[in-house]
C-alpha cells in the first residue's frame, strides 16, 4: 500500500542534504512525497551565490528556487515554496493554516523535519516547532470540521549538520543505497552550497557502515540517520 510522506524544511536545500535519500526511496516505491520549503535560504544558505559579483536578492531567490526544483525532479518528489524569508525565519498564521490544509489533504504517515534544538541555526528549530504545531492542529476534530483530521502521524527528525551539539540520537538508520545516485544528482545541482556535497556523501558512507554494524546486509553502502519523536506502537518487541 502506498504511503504518504511530507517533509517540512526551513530552507530550500535542507531536504536535499539531509533527507534526499529517504524522499527518493519513498518516491521510488510509489509513495506520495511532498516537500514544504518554508524559505529559499536566500540570506543565510546561499554563500556560493552571494560571492558572485553583481548578485541581488531576487536573483538569489530565483536561482535557489530553480535549483530546488531541479533537485526535487531528480529525487522524484513534489515541492511547495512558501517564501517566508530566512535568518530569521518567521512563520505567519497564514503559512501555518496552509500547512494544516496540506496535511489534511495528504494524510501523511510520516513527517520529516529538523531537530528541536540546533544552536547553530535557529531557523531549523522554528521549522521543527512548526511541524509539531501544525500536526497538532491538523489532528484536532474542531479545526475546520468539514475536512478530515490526520491520525497519529510519526515525526522523524533528520540528521543535523552538527549532531553532537544538537542532542541528535538516531534510532533509525535507513538504507538509501538503491537511490543514492538520485541523491547525489540532486546534491550536484545545489550550486549555492557545493561545499556540502563531499560532506554528505561521506556522511552517507559512515552511516552505511553503522547500519551494517547494526545488522543491515553487507551490500548496504549508504544510509541516512533519523530520530523518532513519538513511540513506535506494536504487538511485539522489535
Amino acid at each position: 500500500m502506498a504511503r504518504s510522506i511530507v517533509a517540512i524544511t526551513a530552507h530550500s536545500g535542507d531536504f536535499v542534504w539531509r533527507a534526499g535519500g529517504a524522499l527518493a526511496l519513498a518516491a521510488s516505491r510509489g509513495d506520495s512525497v511532498r516537500v514544504i520549503c518554508l524559505s529559499f535560504g536566500e540570506r543565510g544558505e546561499a554563500q556560493g551565490l552571494w560571492k558572485k559579483p553583481g548578485m541581488d536578492m531576487e536573483t538569489v531567490k530565483r536561482v535557489r528556487r530553480e535549483e530546488a526544483e531541479a533537485a526535487a525532479e531528480a529525487l522524484g518528489v513534489q515541492v511547495d515554496f512558501y517564501d517566508l524569508g530566512d535568518y530569521p525565519l518567521v512563520v505567519t498564521d497564514e503559512a501555518r493554516d496552509r500547512i494544516v490544509s496540506t496535511l489534511r489533504e495528504l494524510q501523511p504517515d510520516t513527517l520529516l523535519t529538523h531537530v528541536a534544538n540546533d544552536p547553530y541555526n535557529r531557523d531549523h528549530n522554528i521549522a521543527h516547532e512548526t511541524s509539531l504545531a501544525t500536526r497538532m492542529v491538523a489532528q484536532a476534530m474542531g479545526h475546520d470540521p468539514g475536512t478530515t483530521p490526520i491520525g497519529a502521524t510519526q515525526v522523524q527528525m533528520f540528521e543535523p549538520h552538527q549532531p553532537e551539539v544538537c542532542g541528535f540520537v538516531p534510532n533509525m538508520l535507513l538504507d538509501i543505497t538503491p537511490v543514492f545516485d538520485r541523491k547525489r544528482k540532486a546534491m550536484e545541482v545545489m550550486s549555492a552550497q557545493h561545499h556540502l556535497i563531499d560532506y554528505y556523501t561521506e556522511l552517507g558512507k559512515r552511516r552505511g557502515v553503522q547500519a551494517r554494524r547494526n545488522g543491515a546486509p553487507g551490500d548496504v553502502v549508504h544510509a541516512e540517520a533519523y530520530q523518532r519523536v513519538f513511540p513506535v506502537v506494536g504487538d511485539e518487541l522489535v
